[in-house]
């Protein structure tokens, strides 16, 4: 089996690329949309829908944006199979833990609202619950170990979502 990258000792030890778990589900949405026929009227055809889907993937791509600008801008490693330099505080995470993972969660939001993807809006929970259970716990439990009180002082200062 070919390995698309390196897992580091010293990681969080995720093994996939998180945006691709969103990219999968939303995938998976529309698919079974298509096998399955939509759910009548669950998201009807509105300017209102329509609105919503572009705040929702404007904001999410916002979010992603400041997220990696910031680890970027302190030479963090973006990659979750990477170790981590440092905790990053300042800029949006000081309000999110998490801002990648919410701007991908946002941005999907959007795109599932702009293409009227009922099994991709009941797929979201479902595609939240992973990033919280193979990625999020996985990055959080590194980062304790790893940083000690420092991180355990940011988590309890700062929500995991917004």
């Amino acid at each position: 089996m070919m390995k698309l990258f390196r897992l580091e000792e010293d990681s969080a030890q995720v093994r996939f690329p998180p945006p691709f778990v969103y990219l999968g589900f939303l995938l998976t949405g529309l698919l079974l949309d298509r096998l399955s026929g939509r759910i009548p009227d669950f998201i009807p055809v509105s300017p209102t829908i329509m609105a919503a889907g572009g705040i929702a993937l404007l904001s999410g791509i916002f979010v992603m944006f400041a997220g990696t600008s910031r680890f970027r801008q302190l030479g963090n490693n973006l990659e979750p199979w990477k170790h981590s330099n440092q905790i990053v505080s300042s800029g949006i995470y000081r309000y999110t833990r998490n801002p990648m993972y919410l701007g991908m969660a946002l941005a999907y939001l959007g795109l599932a609202l702009w293409l009227r993807s009922s099994w991709a809006i009941i797929l979201l929970p479902v595609t939240i619950l992973v990033i919280r259970t193979q990625v999020i716990a996985r990055e959080e439990r590194y980062l304790a170990k790893k940083f000690g009180d420092e991180y355990l002082a940011y988590k309890a200062d700062v929500r995991r979502w917004f």
